[in-house]
């Protein structure tokens, strides 16, 4: 296994400076930006070698794999889906009111930056409430949830048992709210992407034998206390995850490739098997990713992750 340390991502984006190039417009608990390279490592053949595929993403939390491959490979439609449905919404305003969400996002960054700090979290708590209490204006709560997401402790996105937002404010000294260029670079290239709110299930609507589908669902915790599946009111336990494997082979079973990453449970049980079960058959790899949430500083260190695959590269 080959340890990446910080790798460069810009290294493995587009070097077409004619090409419109997106990143992650949010923070995301489990965000794959770090582990791109070993990502494309393994991406099919015939996609490297300029082939046409179906790109279907069932759970996109930041779009870090998601902009990847539409910046570098040749992608004839691709289509995103999240169970959680302001990430869905701001995806969709993104795409279809970019310049209305800009202006809101401008205001609240004037506003929040002529703040003294003792009031910044004031400000926070004000627009936290407004969040959780929005319902009608969907370009607004786009604009609230990407301020929340930039002030918020560690970019974490984490509600309730009644559905609400309840991260604590992060005390960073100079949050960069808004990046219009790359929301702007962002809006361009979900032209031609169909963003859908719902179940990973949705996307065998959409599976055929030139797909490649990406599933990066909410990882199984290494141990109770590291428990953190709640991008939305539904958990994702050991019953999701053998119903999420039973789709993997589904979408085997039509010939279609997909890549699959998850926690490795042998970072802290050696004898869970879990996952090498689960999945026997295909092909397991463990891969180094730098642990980036925890409560202690200390513990944040590399761990192995796994990549599964139904195809050779």
């Amino acid at each position: 296994m080959q340890l990446m340390l910080f790798p460069d991502y810009q290294k493995y984006t587009s070097n077409n400076k004619n090409k419109v190039f997106a990143k992650p417009f949010v923070k995301w608990a489990g965000g794959k930006t770090q582990i791109i390279p070993e990502i494309d490592k393994r991406l099919p053949i015939e996609l490297k070698k300029g082939k046409k595929m179906r790109y279907i993403e069932p759970f996109v939390g930041s779009g870090a794999v998601l902009f990847h491959i539409l910046n570098n490979y040749n992608i004839k439609d691709a289509f995103i889906i999240d169970l959680n449905k302001d990430l869905i919404t701001l995806y969709n305003v993104i795409k279809n009111n970019i310049s209305e969400l800009i202006n809101y996002l401008k205001k609240i960054e004037n506003e929040y930056k002529k703040l003294p700090e003792y009031k910044r979290k004031e400000y926070y708590y004000i627009k936290r409430e407004e969040y959780n209490k929005s319902k009608e204006n969907k370009i607004m709560k786009a604009a609230l949830l990407m301020f929340l997401n930039k002030t918020c402790y560690n970019g974490l996105y984490r509600v309730n048992s009644k559905g609400e937002f309840n991260v604590p404010f992060g005390r960073y000294k100079n949050p960069k709210i808004l990046d219009e260029e790359n929301l702007r670079n962002v809006s361009k290239i979900l032209q031609k992407v169909e963003i859908i709110h719902g179940d990973f299930e949705i996307s065998r609507e959409f599976v055929d034998n030139n797909s490649l589908i990406y599933f990066d669902p909410p990882y199984r915790p290494l141990s109770n206390t590291s428990n953190f599946t709640s991008y939305s009111q539904n958990s994702f336990d050991d019953n999701e995850q053998i119903r999420l494997k039973h789709f993997f082979d589904y979408i085997t079973s039509l010939g279609a490739k997909g890549i699959l990453s998850n926690s490795d449970p042998k970072n802290t049980d050696p004898n869970d098997n879990f996952f090498d079960e689960l999945y026997k058959g295909y092909i397991i790899e463990r891969i180094y990713a730098k642990r980036m949430i925890n409560s202690k500083g200390k513990n944040r260190g590399f761990i192995t992750e796994l990549l599964i695959r139904n195809y050779e590269k």
